[in-house]
């Protein structure tokens, strides 16, 4: 399987778009690599850059960035509102897919090591590649930033891990850079409704997990406590895995609590805004909005939706795209300018580039349309596999009706997890339509493959039987993800709306229907396959489904003439 990662590099100009063109004209020159987001900042003065591919190429496309960034930023000229030390300030390497951690961290390290050997520049290894404990901090690599470089190269405990050690003139030009690996981080600034740089640094103390150093007397300026070693004493945050500051930006008239959440698994972002609106509400500061920088994954809107959703006592259990809805909206995340998920998720953005047409995708109509024309796919076991999302669909729709049914609001919870259930069992089935033409087309390169001579005969054989397994085996999916839709629609036939109980019982028809029809699929594959022993296991298996999928039918509907 491909091996993936993203790399976010953090280029020092965000106001010269041709200067910022150039570094990611560089990006896009390596073969293999996609491009994700280019996100600039004015009052930053920092772009952010996302793209990812395989590892070695975008290794080589991350080292181009940096090596076209030192050619085009005078870090002596900069001046910004964030934190940096470089012309490529950052450059981090994220492990998306079949890549651990710990691979990542050795791509890391070897990046780092050419940008020190071949461009001449100063470069700390931090998080997961870090060779020094202490150098795992982005902020203490970066403490004093560029303005402090000279002063710490001349300490031997900050000699870079690759690269010049001292401050030459090509250093005065590039500054260093912090080459890493680590996992997601979601950048993120909450918009406040006050233009004290100050009190947004309050919250930022109150939550991030650093904290504040703790003051005799007044908070602010009063004298620091040491311990018995006369070491600062901190106050943790709230917030693990959290780093936060204050700023105002000129660009909005607003002050902003600036974040990246580290772990959104230790820290949900949905968890970092609530206890920023609740440290900003003890201020008498309302939070506003958010505003994402670059791009996030899909786990953190639709977990956001769900929590939401929760707190209002309402189902969960409804499509992806309602759930991102109510997380934009719950965070106001377009309060400053719109936003767009297509644009800034990175599974949406990959799925567009990279998606092909599917039947599933099409309207109610197109698919008939399509079903009806003359080629042989979508067949019966599209059919079946959508039949069956329909019987998920209509289980869930009772399921979300019960959950918001007057008087019923104590059990909201019961009947949400059976809506989220149903959703995933209608989005698993509606992949199937696809997968049994899928199936269905790869019979057909079998049957497409060359048969000159005995061993293209025998490779052909070979393929045609693999394939015709594997569109047996299809419709058996179907069949196994169909019976459960009879949970679903069973329970809420007993208890659920009783207003709705007729829609339960179509969701029954449809269960049996998608079941009897993909049987009759794997029958008829099955009598394709020259090894019997296979065919008749096949064969029997879904023999049992299908008679369990008449008797469950028969219970619900015993179930919904009672109640009519």
């Amino acid at each position: 399987m491909k091996k993936l990662i993203e790399c976010v590099p953090n280029f020092s100009e965000g106001r010269d778009m041709q200067i910022i063109r150039q570094i990611t004209d560089a990006i896009e020159s390596v073969e293999g690599v996609r491009l994700l987001d280019v996100d600039p900042g004015a009052a930053t003065n920092r772009t952010v850059v996302t793209f990812v591919g395989e590892p070695e190429p975008v290794c080589q496309a991350a080292f181009l960035a940096v090596q076209k960034a030192a050619e085009l930023i005078d870090m002596s000229r900069h001046h910004g509102e964030h934190p940096r030390m470089g012309a490529t300030d950052v450059l981090p390497l994220v492990p998306i897919a079949n890549v651990t951690m710990e691979e990542c961290a050795e791509y890391a390290r070897a990046l780092a090591a050419r940008v020190g050997n071949e461009l001449a520049i100063p470069v700390y290894c931090y998080e997961s590649a870090a060779y020094i404990e202490e150098r795992r901090n982005l902020a203490v690599c970066r403490q004093g930033e560029y303005e402090g470089l000279a002063a710490r190269f001349a300490q031997p405990r900050w000699k870079p891990d690759f690269g010049p050690s001292e401050f030459n003139s090509g250093v005065a030009r590039t500054g260093a850079t912090a080459v890493g690996a680590r996992d997601f981080l979601v950048a993120i600034n909450y918009n406040l409704n006050t233009t004290s740089t100050r009190r947004a640094n309050s919250i930022a103390f109150d939550v991030r997990e650093k904290g504040r150093k703790l003051r005799e007397g007044d908070p602010i300026t009063g004298p620091v406590v040491k311990d018995a070693e006369g070491r600062e004493v901190w106050v943790p945050g709230t917030l693990k895995g959290c780093k936060a500051i204050g700023w105002y930006i000129e660009e909005y008239g607003i002050a902003q609590v600036s974040m990246n959440v580290t772990n959104i698994s230790a820290t949900p972002v949905h968890t970092a805004f609530d206890e920023v609106c609740d440290k900003a509400r003890r201020r008498g500061i309302r939070v506003t909005g958010a505003e994402i920088v670059g791009l996030i994954p899909k786990k953190v809107l639709t977990d956001a939706g769900r929590h939401y959703l929760a707190l209002q006592g309402r189902s969960c259990g409804i499509p992806e795209a309602d759930l991102v809805k109510i997380a934009v909206k719950s965070m106001g995340l377009d309060d400053l300018k719109p936003f767009n998920p297509r644009e800034k998720v990175i599974e949406y953005i990959l799925e567009d580039t990279d998606k092909k047409p599917l039947l599933a995708d099409l309207s109610v109509k197109g698919f008939a349309e399509e079903t009806s024309r003359e080629s042989p796919a979508p067949g019966g076991g599209s059919i079946a596999a959508y039949m069956g999302a329909l019987a998920a669909a209509l289980g869930t729709m009772v399921a979300n009706l019960s959950s918001h049914k007057r008087g019923w609001d104590s059990r909201w919870k019961e009947f949400s997890d059976v809506a989220e259930e149903g959703e995933k069992l209608m989005y698993e089935l509606l992949a199937l339509v696809d997968e049994d033409t899928a199936a269905f087309n790869r019979i057909m390169a079998a049957l497409g493959m060359p048969k000159g001579n005995d061993a293209e005969k025998a490779e052909r054989g070979a393929a045609l039987q693999a394939a015709t397994e594997y569109a047996a085996r299809v419709p058996l999916k179907t069949m196994k993800a169909a019976l459960r839709c009879f949970d679903i629609c069973g329970a809420m036939a007993e208890k659920g709306n009783p207003a709705s109980v007729s829609d339960a019982g179509v969701g029954a028809l449809a269960a049996r229907s998608a079941v009897l029809g993909a049987h009759l699929n794997v029958r008829i594959n099955a009598l394709g396959l020259k090894d019997r022993s296979v065919a008749d296991a096949l064969i029997a298996e879904a023999s049992e489904m299908a008679a369990l999928a008449i008797r469950r039918e028969s219970e619900i509907l015993k179930i919904v003439e009672e109640k009519l």
